[in-house]
């Protein structure tokens, strides 16, 4: 009788973690066997007056962890732990190539920095220039730091080009600004 090798169901997850909890509940995390990775970035901080340069996580209130999906309970029950990101009760693992990107990045030390997520057709503010505040639509990027939008005025469309750091996202009613991955549930 031939022997098959037994497939790994271990992929990896994101967990919703408390806030300011990444660090605690990685460290826990890995106590316990997993393998928990919590990407970093170096930050500016005012601490007791003096500008500091601290750790701080690159997706805030949000930890990744290698485990088995039918096995999750000995994770769900670790301190800090809020629940699995997915749909429902549903957990929804992250790709694999999309792990190694992120920690190719981090371990390029390349600098790194959170950053709103923006897709085409999505609506955006203008910030910090002589617009702020005016509202349009995102058609296009040029390049990495260019962004082309819409702008309505007069009921004729402008298109103007900024640079991307003058842009935030709009959030329509029920979204939140701090969750990246708005849509999804933890479970």
């Amino acid at each position: 009788m031939a022997m098959t090798p037994e497939i790994s169901r271990e992929r990896w997850f994101a967990l919703q973690v408390r806030t300011r909890w990444e660090s605690s509940t990685a460290t826990l995390l890995s106590g316990k066997g997993y393998q928990a990775f919590l990407p970093t970035y170096r930050a500016k901080r005012l601490l007791r007056g003096k500008h500091r340069d601290v750790s701080a996580p690159l997706f805030p209130g949000y930890v990744f962890c290698n485990f088995d999906a039918q096995n999750r309970l000995p994770v769900l029950v670790t301190p800090g732990v809020v629940g699995v990101v997915g749909n429902g009760r549903i957990p929804l693992p992250v790709e694999d190539s999309e792990i190694e990107a992120i920690q190719s990045l981090i371990s390029g030390g390349v600098p790194v920095e959170p950053w709103p997520y923006l897709e085409v057709g999505q609506k955006v503010r203008l910030e910090d220039s002589a617009w702020g505040g005016l509202e349009g639509i995102l058609i296009n990027f040029k390049g990495s730091r260019r962004l082309v939008l819409s702008v309505s005025l007069l009921r004729r469309s402008v298109a103007l080009e900024v640079d991307r750091s003058m842009v935030c996202p709009v959030h329509p009613e029920g979204t939140s600004f701090l969750n990246p991955l708005a849509g999804t549930s933890a479970a």
